[in-house]
């Protein structure tokens, strides 16, 4: 990664990434990391001209040649959020030009668009272990979030009757120590959670359903936020694996996709945007079946991990996962806040 902006690369064309620049963006980045993820930029290239608006992608070129690219996205309210943002997904320099400021141009492309559409806040993650990556974002600005990364690698065995699973319906929680006996016994995982709670991929007519549960559980309207996860849930299978559970009526409902690349992932990952269960059967086994059916989906499609990202304010929600088999992951939270 570069360090200084070199009078060269203050040359470089600035435009916005193009589906022409594609072969070139995939070269870059397998001279970058010794293998190609071809499947990677064609999953967002798929989903940037499916949805244009979520998506925030600059190109650096110098003579009809593509030196370098950057690949963002809006982030609208995942877990919560509610100042919008933009997800760094990835960025990559040839390494030819590798040293001269490109990545920081790019960079900088990207933030004078976030501050022109009135997002002050750059998110992305990095393994710890990439030091190059890591100290280009430090020499970026970028800085340790707040929130925590949690992983878990994928596997169909029973996770038992979650206690603390009414965190996901937004009631009162149930403090630490006590015992909720109204619960089901760990024992029961197979008769209490998935066979009472019909769960199954998204459909067009579970919409509804799902906002009204966020609505009861966050107190605010995110219809917009997950219209959008819910259109891409629908129109491109590779990349969602979001699940409804249902009891007759729509009692909750897990976000998720299948992430093959960010920042050079070495194995295929799963990554869990939001949840919720409605709240009148909160503590049932709603998020339970949910997350246990995700795994078994998971396993099918051979991911190999699944990763969430909980904010400190809600530590139910993380123990949640931790009781699931959660624990700290190996990437690191970065933001960098603009003005």
């Amino acid at each position: 990664m570069e360090k200084t902006l070199d009078a060269a690369a203050a040359t470089r064309e600035l435009r916005r990434l193009s589906s022409s620049d594609f072969d070139q963006a995939v070269a870059i980045d397998a001279a970058i990391l010794g293998r190609s993820r071809r499947a990677y930029f064609e999953g967002r290239l798929k989903a940037a001209l499916r949805a244009p608006a979520a998506h925030v992608q600059f190109a650096a070129g110098r003579e009809g040649a593509l030196t370098g690219y950057v690949l963002a996205r809006r982030m609208l309210g995942e877990f919560g959020r509610t100042e919008p943002a933009i997800r760094l997904e990835t960025i990559g320099v040839r390494p030819g030009e590798q040293g001269r400021g490109v990545g920081m141009r790019l960079l900088g492309e990207l933030e004078a668009w976030a501050l022109g559409h009135g997002i002050r806040q750059i998110r992305t993650t990095a393994e710890w272990r990439n030091h190059a990556l890591l100290g280009f974002l430090d020499r970026a600005g970028f800085e340790l979030g707040k929130h925590h990364i949690v992983d878990c690698r994928v596997h169909t065995n029973r996770l038992g009757e979650l206690e603390g699973d009414a965190v996901l319906s937004g009631e009162p929680r149930i403090a630490a120590g006590e015992t909720d006996y109204g619960a089901p016994a760990a024992g029961d995982f197979e008769t209490l959670a998935r066979d009472r709670t019909e769960v199954h991929a998204l459909t067009p007519g579970d919409l509804a359903g799902i906002l009204a549960i966020d609505r009861r559980v966050t107190g605010r309207e995110r219809d917009d936020y997950l219209a959008g996860l819910f259109d891409e849930a629908l129109n491109d299978s590779a990349i969602r694996v979001s699940l409804v559970a249902r009891r007759g009526m729509t009692v909750g409902f897990i976000m998720a996709r299948t992430d093959f690349g960010d920042f050079g992932r070495p194995e295929p990952t799963a990554v869990i945007d939001t949840v919720g269960v409605h709240p009148e059967f909160a503590g049932s086994g709603v998020g339970t079946a949910l997350l246990s059916q995700l795994f078994v989906n998971l396993h099918a499609l051979q991911v190999e991990r699944v990763e969430t990202v909980v904010s400190p304010e809600n530590p139910n929600l993380l123990s949640f996962f931790y009781r699931a088999g959660f624990s700290p992951g190996q990437r690191l939270a970065l933001v960098k806040n603009l003005s």
